[in-house]
C-alpha cells in the first residue's frame, strides 16, 4: 500500500517483559511499574521504563474496555474541482482532523485536515483497468524523528534523539482490501501498544477513482463500513437517574432514542427527539408492564398464538390485517379475528354540543362503518346532524392450535 505520512502527534517506545522463578515452576511477570528512591541516579533506562510503564496502562485500557475505530472525526470529505485539461468534474479528498484508536491500543492522531495526494493512489492502483468500484482508504500508526531542538549540554558522546513523534500514514488499498482490517487479531494481553514496523489499519472510507482523479467519497463498499470505537461492559450505570441510548453524539430532531429512567415512575421509553430537545414517545413500558404504543402492533402467526393490529381508522377504510395473516388464512378458517372499535368524539363547533355514535362496526370485508350524531341543545333551532367518524381499533388474529392425532392403521 502506498500513502501519505503525517506530521504531528505525541511521545512513545515500546514495552518489555520478563520472567520471576518460582520453586518447580516459572511464571510470567505482570506491568513492572519504575519505583525511585532519594539519591538514585537515574538512567535514561529508568525514564524511559517510566513512559513504557504508562503508555502499557493506556493501551491495555483502550484495547481490553473498548472496540477499536475511529473515536472522532476522520471522515473523508470531497471538494469539488475541475481538470483543467479535460474540464471534468473531479474531487479533491481530504480526511478530516479527529482520532482513532488501532487494535493495539495506540492511539492515532490528526490535528489538522489532511490532503490525499493523486500520485500516491497512481503508485498502489494506477495499473488496474477502469473501474466503477471504490478503493479502500486507511489510517496506520507512525514514528519519525521531529526536527532537532536545541538540547541541553551533555556528557555522551552523540546526538541521541530525545523525541519521538507520533504521526500517521494515509495508505490506499487494493479492491477488496477492506477486509483485511477486520481479519486483523489483537496482540496478546500484556503487549504494549504497537509500533513500527508493526501496521494496525483503521479503515476511513472509500474512494473513486476516474480517468487518473478522484471522484467521489463513501462511507461503506461491498458490506463493509467504516468501524467507529465501542465499549465493552456489562454494567452501564446512570448517575442522574436516566440512561438513554441515541444514533448520534447529539440528539436531533426526528432522530430515535431509548431512554430507561428510575425515579417514582420507572419507564422504558422509545421515540423520536422533539425540537427541544426532550423525546416524543412512540412505545412506552411502564413499571407495571403495562405496554403503550402510539403505532400499531404486528408479528407472525404460530399454531395457538395470537397477533395484534392496531391503529385508527376512518369511515370506509378497510382494517388491515395483522402482519402474517394473509386473507385466505381467515377465509379458510384458520385464522379468527376479532375486532374492537371504540369511536372518537370529533371536534365539536360548540360547547354545548353533544355527540353520541349512531353506528360502529365492521361488515365482512373488514370495512369500517362509522356514523356520529351531533345535536346541541341550546341552538335555536334545535338540529340534530349525522357525520361520518373515526375509530380506534385493535384487531385481534388467534390461529387454532394443530389437534394431536394419533397414528394407526
Amino acid at each position: 500500500m502506498t500513502g501519505t505520512t503525517g506530521t504531528t502527534g505525541t511521545t512513545g517506545t515500546t514495552g518489555t517483559t520478563g520472567t520471576v522463578g518460582m520453586t518447580g515452576t516459572t511464571a510470567t511477570t505482570g506491568p513492572l511499574r519504575p519505583a525511585f528512591h532519594e539519591g538514585q541516579v537515574l538512567s535514561a533506562a529508568d525514564l524511559t521504563a517510566a513512559v513504557r510503564y504508562t503508555r502499557g496502562l493506556a493501551a491495555r485500557h483502550a484495547r481490553h474496555q473498548h472496540d477499536w475505530g475511529v473515536a472522532e472525526g476522520l471522515g473523508l470529505t470531497a471538494e469539488p474541482r475541475t481538470d483543467p485539461l479535460t474540464g471534468a468534474r473531479v474531487v479533491e479528498v481530504s480526511v478530516e482532523p479527529g482520532v482513532a484508536v488501532d487494535g493495539t491500543g495506540r492511539e492515532i492522531v490528526l490535528t489538522g485536515p489532511t490532503v490525499l495526494r493523486e500520485s500516491d493512489f497512481e503508485e498502489a492502483n494506477g495499473a488496474d483497468p477502469p473501474t466503477d468500484e471504490p478503493y479502500p482508504v486507511f489510517l496506520t500508526a507512525a514514528d519519525r524523528q521531529p526536527p532537532a531542538a536545541p538540547a541541553p549540554l551533555s556528557c555522551a558522546t552523540g546526538a541521541t534523539a530525545t523525541r519521538v513523534e507520533e504521526t500517521y500514514r494515509v495508505l490506499f488499498g487494493r479492491l477488496g482490501d477492506e477486509r483485511l482490517a477486520a481479519e486483523q487479531r489483537p496482540p496478546a494481553v500484556g503487549a504494549p501498544p504497537a509500533d513500527p514496523p508493526a501496521r494496525w489499519l483503521v479503515l476511513l472510507g472509500y474512494v473513486r477513482w476516474t480517468d487518473g482523479h478522484f471522484t467521489g467519497v463513501s462511507a461503506e463498499a461491498r458490506g463493509v463500513r467504516v468501524r467507529f470505537t465501542g465499549v465493552r461492559a456489562d454494567t452501564v450505570a446512570a448517575r442522574s437517574g436516566a440512561l438513554a441510548l441515541r444514533t448520534r453524539p447529539e440528539p436531533g430532531e426526528g432522530e430515535p432514542a431509548l431512554v430507561l429512567s428510575g425515579g417514582e415512575q420507572p419507564s422504558l421509553v422509545f421515540g423520536l427527539y422533539r425540537g427541544s430537545g426532550t423525546v416524543a414517545p412512540l412505545m412506552t413500558v411502564a413499571a407495571n408492564g403495562n405496554l403503550t404504543v402510539e403505532g400499531s402492533l404486528s408479528g407472525r402467526l404460530q399454531a395457538g398464538s395470537t397477533l395484534v393490529a392496531s391503529g385508527t381508522a376512518t369511515d370506509g377504510m378497510l382494517l388491515p390485517l395483522p402482519a402474517g395473516v394473509a386473507p385466505e388464512q381467515v377465509a379458510d378458517g384458520r385464522v379468527a379475528l376479532h375486532v374492537l372499535l371504540t369511536p372518537r368524539t370529533p371536534a365539536l363547533p360548540t360547547d354545548s354540543t353533544l355527540a353520541s355514535p349512531v353506528e360502529a362496526g365492521v361488515d365482512g370485508d373488514r370495512r369500517v362503518r362509522c356514523r356520529m350524531r351531533l345535536h346541541d341543545p341550546l341552538a335555536a333551532p334545535a338540529e340534530v346532524t349525522e357525520r361520518s367518524c373515526a375509530v380506534d381499533y385493535v384487531v385481534l388474529a388467534t390461529v387454532a392450535a394443530v389437534a394431536a392425532t394419533n397414528g394407526g392403521g
